[in-house]
């Protein structure tokens, strides 16, 4: 009887491993991003885009990146929208955006990354920049 027990354990305890290394589990993995459906009508989706783009044009004036005299320059960015959105739940929700603007008079779309912790009520732009791939716009709004 202790035998066929521990043999029972065993044979449980494998196929869990089996599973857990193929891949098998279906279902949204713990850390993973996960689509965030919907984005053009997404009221906090697009107040983080528009967020993300005000926070690099302050940089980009503080640090005379401007391209100009005074006034941020050429190099501003005028917010669109965003096109394109996933979420990571990390120590907070970290949100990778695809963001339509107009700089220098072209319309173009990038990239930021910001950290949402709402139980302190902050937000934190990670990383902002031009688009590596594509325009965004094959993305379901």
């Amino acid at each position: 009887m202790a035998s066929s027990l521990s043999f029972l354990i065993t044979l449980a305890a494998l196929s869990f491993l089996a599973a857990a290394a193929s891949g098998g589990y279906v279902g949204t993995r713990v850390g993973g991003r996960t689509s965030v459906p919907d984005v053009r009508s997404n009221e906090e989706v697009q107040n983080l885009g528009r967020y993300s783009v005000e926070e690099y044009n302050r940089v980009q004036r503080r640090h005379g990146g401007g391209g100009g005299g005074g006034g941020g320059g050429n190099r501003e960015i005028m917010f669109g929208e965003v096109v394109g959105a996933e979420r990571q739940v990390v120590s907070g929700i970290k949100y990778y955006l695809k963001i339509e603007g107009v700089q220098r008079g072209e319309r173009k779309v990038f990239e930021s990354v910001v950290v949402v912790k709402p139980w302190v009520r902050s937000k934190e732009l990670v990383t902002f920049g031009p688009s590596r791939g594509g325009d965004g716009s094959g993305k379901s709004g």
